[in-house]
């Protein structure tokens, strides 16, 4: 009995409050009608009831909501179901999971791959309770729904798809991400019709076998290798190319280069032909103006005053000189023709 009532039957028991029995007893009742005849259903939950003495027993199809609903003792039961987004998880590792989980955890879930090799995988299965009629009447009461529907069915597709996997293909986002929406789309197919609608599934982590786990880095080592050398090679055709294209860019070079050597020194010697051809005919066209002038002037010594053009030239020769003049007959004259009387005259000895 709930402390109210327990306070109402000690008030009852008073004396000068027998006049309010009635109205003890009304309270009394109705404390007991909804403490015993009465179902509160929470916000996110929904209920289904069922009858379990009488004609009529059997579960309810009506699905009551949030709210007080009334249940007869001993003759109806209210069985209540969550209607919020439910969580599975798959996981060995608490720290995965979190302190104070609410949910459901349960193992890793162990695949055997294709090629024989054992994965763990920790998995999260989102789903929420659509119908709950329906998982009343086809799976149970209580959370039968979760050890009787969710976890098994979960387990086995998910055994089942991502054991179709290669070892490798858990590395492949894309071959990874088809697996698991493939196992989504089976689950939702067999659950769906018991009234659960399964949202999402995530595969978060995945584990080998240590044995395995070393032959896998091994084997990726190699092929690494194998790719190495695959680029080395690459690079070295790569290089080979580049050098092959500037070897033939620099000999274009040099073929241009000695190209235009040849035109400069074409045009250089065509312009020393040409300075020496104009040079030539320059020192012609003055040779024959002088030949010219020299056959003029013979031709104006032969001519009529040459006796005047002579004794022009023979003063432009003497120009400058010192003429002295001595008699040449008379005491102080002097003979020309007697060379040692004309030294010993100007004081000169004679040779």
């Amino acid at each position: 009995m709930s402390k109210a009532g327990e306070k109402i039957l000690a008030a009852l028991k008073q004396p000068r409050t027998r006049m309010f029995w009635p109205l003890g007893v009304l309270l009394f009742g109705g404390l007991f009608a909804y403490n015993v005849c009465t179902v509160y259903i929470r916000p996110y939950e929904s209920g289904v009831k069922q009858v379990i003495l009488g004609g009529s027993k059997g579960i309810r199809d009506t699905v009551y909501g949030p709210g007080l609903h009334w249940v007869t003792p001993g003759a109806e039961r209210m069985h209540r179901f969550p209607t919020d987004l439910q969580l599975l998880e798959m996981a060995d590792n608490p720290a995965e999971v979190g302190e104070g989980a609410d949910h459901r955890v349960v193992r890793a879930i162990r695949i055997q791959t294709s090629e024989g090799y054992t994965v763990s995988a920790d998995v999260t299965v989102l789903y929420r309770i659509e119908n709950p009629f329906k998982v009343m009447t086809q799976i149970g009461p209580g959370r039968l729904y979760e050890d009787s529907a969710v976890i098994p069915r979960a387990e086995q597709v998910l055994r089942r798809t991502l054991g179709e996997m290669d070892a490798d293909d858990f590395y492949k986002g894309d071959r990874r991400d088809k697996a698991v929406a493939q196992a989504q789309k089976l689950l939702v197919s067999e659950l769906e019709p018991k009234g659960i609608r399964v949202t999402h599934v995530l595969l978060r982590q995945y584990r080998y076998d240590s044995r395995y786990q070393q032959a896998i880095e091994q084997r990726k080592i190699q092929d690494q290798s194998v790719f190495k050398n695959m680029a080395e090679a690459a690079a070295a055709q790569a290089e080979a190319e580049k050098n092959k294209i500037i070897a033939v860019g620099q000999a274009t070079v040099q073929v241009e280069l000695s190209r235009g050597d040849a035109e400069v020194a074409k045009l250089r010697s065509e312009a020393e032909l040409y300075r020496r051809t104009k040079a030539a005919e320059g020192d012609l066209v003055v040779k024959l103006a002088r030949a010219k002038g020299i056959e003029l002037e013979n031709a104006a010594l032969r001519g009529a005053g040459s006796e005047n053009m002579v004794g022009l030239k023979m003063a432009d020769v003497l120009g400058g000189t010192q003429v002295i003049v001595v008699p040449t007959d008379g005491e102080g004259g002097v003979n020309p023709l007697d060379l040692n009387a004309a030294l010993r005259r100007f004081d000169v000895k004679g040779m």
